[in-house]
């Protein structure tokens, strides 16, 4: 499976990943605060429609390795914070949160013990810079949760981040 994120039309990106394990067990590194925090971002959620999602930021703590956050990422030093909202939760499978966009994880049990997630992020800003972030942020995160989930130690945000933005800078 291709690793890299595809633009399906201007402002949509999505990514597939296939994750160890069982869908109930994928489903709580989506919603759980402290499972989501290994791979993406802390925070309470409410899973039902127009419930508050708080998504609490340290890319820094999702790695054991030494991985000094770039100066063009200085503000994200101590964290950051941001809010979403669920559109939509269908426990299991499907989970759709408004955030910078329409972000929709779709998950499907495809083998005894694995799981096909992808990621639909809709209404991007029409940024080229913008979109390289996005997708190499996007990219990083996945990459990570696969590592999580398959019980791994992952590799550090940043390491990995910043070469994928030079990446997507020529696909883009």
């Amino acid at each position: 499976m291709n690793n890299y994120g595809e633009l399906i039309d201007q402002n949509t990106l999505q990514f597939k990943r296939l994750l160890s394990g069982k869908i109930e067990r994928v489903w709580q590194y989506l919603t759980d605060s402290e499972l989501r925090g290994k791979w993406f971002a802390s925070g309470a959620i409410d899973l039902n429609p127009q419930g508050a999602m708080e998504l609490n930021f340290h890319h820094q703590s999702l790695s054991k390795e030494n991985d000094p956050i770039p100066e063009k990422y200085q503000n994200m030093k101590d964290g950051s914070k941001s809010s979403a909202v669920v559109l939509k939760a269908v426990p299991p499978s499907l989970l759709v949160i408004d955030w910078e966009g329409k972000v929709t994880f779709d998950l499907e049990q495809i083998a005894e013990n694995q799981v096909l997630l992808t990621l639909t992020h809709e209404r991007l800003q029409d940024s080229r810079d913008y979109k390289i972030g996005v997708f190499a942020g996007w990219h990083t995160h996945l990459d990570i949760l696969v590592d999580v989930v398959a019980g791994a130690e992952p590799k550090g945000f940043w390491r990995v981040h910043m070469p994928l933005e030079e990446e997507y800078a020529t696909k883009l």
